[in-house]
């Protein structure tokens, strides 16, 4: 008898789940204002990659981390991925990814990336918050990352956002073996931040 009520649990609760979950990481194209400025935010697509890309170059002195083929597989994922781009005047101006584990209610930020000239802007404030805001909207528990120990900037915006650091992971990142900081927003213990400093 409890073996038949779990399945009947499942199916019904587990697809509502589903359907909720797919509901969160759909975002529908639209346009933002972000400090006085209207930019437009969509899912990435296939087509974005090179672009992607060539932000990576710029942010990372010539050398992008991942190429094409591991976006492109990343972009394959979309039950438990989310990645988002943001365009001004038909130009890419930052983008960011994350996957969403149902196991561990947690969101991994993969990925972000702004224009050097664009940075300081909010673009990438503003990212974060919508990845923050689908985490909370499915009830996980935390949003994860792993920062460069030398980017002090993107640190310190992420601080802002509540995030703390939890360890150390040495000679993380290709080519260099720089250190990566782990950093964790504990949903549970943090209140949201408000409407006026994390737009959607």
């Amino acid at each position: 008898m409890l073996k038949k009520f779990k399945t009947w649990y499942k199916s019904v609760f587990g697809s509502q789940r589903e359907i909720v979950r797919e509901e969160t990481l759909g975002v529908k194209n639209h346009r933002v204002d972000i400090k006085g400025v209207t930019y437009f935010v969509a899912k990435a697509l296939f087509t974005d990659i090179p672009e992607m890309i060539e932000i990576e170059r710029a942010v990372y002195a010539g050398k992008a981390p991942w190429d094409s083929t591991a976006f492109a597989n990343e972009l394959r994922r979309e039950k438990d991925r989310l990645y988002l781009v943001i365009r001004r005047n038909d130009q890419l101006l930052a983008f960011i990814g994350s996957t969403f584990d149902e196991r561990t209610q947690d969101a991994h930020i993969t990925n972000i990336a702004v224009l050097p000239d664009e940075q300081g802007n909010g673009l990438g404030r503003f990212l974060m918050g919508i990845m923050i805001k689908k985490a909370r909207q499915l009830n996980y528990k935390t949003v994860s990352l792993e920062v460069r120990v030398s980017n002090q900037q993107a640190q310190h915006l992420y601080r802002d956002l509540q995030f703390e650091q939890t360890g150390i992971k040495r000679g993380y990142y290709f080519g260099d073996h720089e250190d990566a900081a782990d950093m964790v927003l504990d949903l549970v213990a943090t209140v949201p931040e408000t409407a006026s400093s994390v737009q959607e």
